[in-house]
């Protein structure tokens, strides 16, 4: 069936910035790591980096005054009910210990507030994590933990530059689930130079035995300025080709689902209810403060980017002041153009009201290659658009593709 809106026939439905019943997220960036992967460009640092320059309690100070400034502005937003999600990320969480960990979360319940059912996950690095750790996590109300992987394989695994051994992974999300968590995720890595399709069969079965709920699995992206990408440079190492990691994603895909995971967004799987309910807040381009240095965040159309340095962000959140590097006010325009492109990655896609008609050809033709499809929501009779499994692959041109001829003439 053609694209087809006849109450678009005009002109698109204005784009509306985020509504009051919103969720909110909170994230809190932690920027420590014991040591630095080749392939990142995280806004980490390690000790000798930071050189003695920088203390963790002086990031638990910042932090608590930065909370304190973002629940004055929360609570006259959208958004004042208190945070639905919270995530550590970084970095590396887990080299707070989860005490400290707890003591944060203690300081977002006090400051912005915790909403019921809270969904509370942290990241964590297998080698920084035991089973008091994740039983003092869970205790202290968290909910979910997303491990670091990456692979099973130690040639990978010594060419990525992680440290932990290729079993430890495994055994701290078997750990996590041991101590009461229903929800554990892994991140694989896959496209490292030189891996083999029976290397990465070899992770995904092995994720599968542990019997996590959520699998993110993502192509190795060789970033400007690390250490992966001087070594390319030199001829050390040769990308991974196209084609050959789109047959480890069809197989990254066919395997997961065979063991009951669904995809929900392109690079994640999940088993029935084992969707990261913060992630989605970002996908579906709603409301979440980003705390911490490096931090990102958009609250009502507003986006809010933190300096990046450790104690550049102490210096101006120990002044009261909201340690700024970047404040941005989305146009409609912008939104709109960002709702689709984090939607278009989902499987419930984006409504389809929102697209303007001068990129319904576009569509038309996706649709008809077997790329896009189509279909009225029955809850709330909404026509919605969405890549079909042919079109994962492709995502990224997809969405490209509507965006420019949105604009088109």
């Amino acid at each position: 069936m053609p694209f087809k809106l006849a109450s678009m026939a005009k002109s698109p439905t204005p784009v509306t910035l985020q509504g009051h019943d919103d969720h909110l997220g909170v994230y809190i960036h932690v920027p420590f790591c014991a040591s630095r992967c080749g392939y990142c460009d995280f806004n980490t640092y390690t000790a000798k980096e930071l050189a003695g320059g920088f203390s963790i309690a002086g990031y638990l100070a910042a932090l608590s005054q930065e909370l304190e400034n973002a629940a004055e502005i929360l609570a006259a937003s959208t958004t004042p009910h208190g945070a639905d999600t919270v995530f550590f990320g970084g970095g590396t969480p887990s080299l707070l210990g989860a005490d400290t960990l707890a003591q944060v979360l203690a300081e977002v319940s006090r400051t912005i507030g915790l909403a019921p059912n809270c969904e509370i996950t942290t990241e964590a690095n297998p080698e920084s994590t035991s089973p008091d750790f994740f039983a003092t996590l869970h205790d202290s109300g968290f909910t979910r933990v997303s491990l670091g992987m990456q692979s099973t394989s130690s040639r990978v695994l010594s060419l990525l530059g992680r440290k932990h051994s290729p079993g430890r992974a495994l055994q701290a999300a078997e750990e996590a689930i041991a101590a009461g968590f229903t929800h554990v995720n892994l991140d694989m890595i896959y496209g490292t130079p030189t891996e083999t399709e029976a290397e990465v069969a070899a992770t995904l079965q092995a994720i599968i035995e542990t019997g996590v709920d959520h699998v993110s699995a993502y192509s190795l992206i060789v970033e400007a300025g690390t250490a992966f990408a001087r070594r390319v440079s030199r001829g050390e190492l040769i990308q991974t080709d196209d084609d050959v990691l789109a047959q480890r994603y069809e197989l990254i895909a066919a395997t997961l689902q065979a063991h009951g995971f669904d995809w929900y967004e392109v690079s994640n799987w999940a088993k029935p209810g084992g969707q990261c309910r913060h992630n989605l807040i970002y996908w579906r381009n709603r409301n979440w403060w980003g705390a911490g240095p490096g931090a990102h965040g958009h609250i009502d159309g507003v986006r809010r980017v933190n300096v990046k340095h450790p104690a550049r962000y102490h210096s101006l959140s120990t002044k009261d002041q909201l340690p700024l590097a970047e404040v941005e006010h989305l146009t409609a325009a912008e939104h709109h153009t960002e709702t689709v492109m984090v939607g278009l990655r989902l499987v419930e896609g984006i409504d389809a009201t929102i697209i303007d008609p001068r990129a319904y050809p576009t569509i038309n033709d996706f649709v008809q290659r077997g790329l896009l499809h189509q279909w009225d929501d029955p809850t709330t009779g909404q026509r919605r658009i969405a890549v079909t499994d042919r079109g994962r692959l492709l995502a990224d041109g997809i969405i490209a593709e509507i965006l420019i001829s949105e604009e088109s003439a």
